[in-house]
């Protein structure tokens, strides 16, 4: 029986509890999860790819079903190159939903083959980003409740807390 894949793509500046429940849950659906950070250079990032990577590696643990990896160019490229068909994404709200619906109809029309399965965030999420997150942090705000220990070491040192 073939393995069934799914890639998981973000920058993941930094990863949250609400990514996590995501890779979580998307467990119960697919054998195993490719986590992408994104190599995004138009994008302003507070920490590096390579940092980002350690930062999930650590939060997620010893879990032989999850592959942390970075891609440039085409995401769709990237996940027939994993030998998956599916790009899981996390919804908050529907303000996500329209932008996400957008690249989602872009993708499958640049290779049908690939299809994006939409997961909505768990209620205690709902509002959550890692955008969010920074802002926080920045402020000396508590962010216990929304990022793994690793990222809240992370982001106090980025931020003289």
């Amino acid at each position: 029986m073939n393995k069934r894949t799914a890639v998981y793509p973000g920058s993941f500046d930094p990863i949250t509890y609400g990514h996590l429940d995501i890779i979580e849950r998307g467990l119960e659906v697919f054998d195993e999860i490719v986590i992408a950070v994104a190599r995004n250079s138009e994008k302003k990032s507070l920490f590096s790819a390579e940092e980002r990577i350690r930062h999930i590696e650590e939060a997620i643990g010893d879990n032989p079903n999850i592959t942390v990896d970075t891609f440039d160019g085409l995401l769709v490229d990237y996940v027939l190159s994993k030998d998956a068909r599916v790009i899981l994404r996390g919804l908050r709200a529907v303000s996500d939903f329209e932008y996400e619906f957008q690249i989602a109809q872009m993708n499958h029309n640049l290779k049908n083959e690939v299809e994006t399965l939409f997961m909505m965030t768990s209620v205690p999420y709902g509002y959550l980003s890692s955008s969010i997150v920074k802002e926080v942090a920045s402020l000396k705000g508590p962010v216990e409740s929304l990022v793994p220990p690793v990222v809240r070491q992370a982001l106090a040192e980025k931020f003289g807390g």
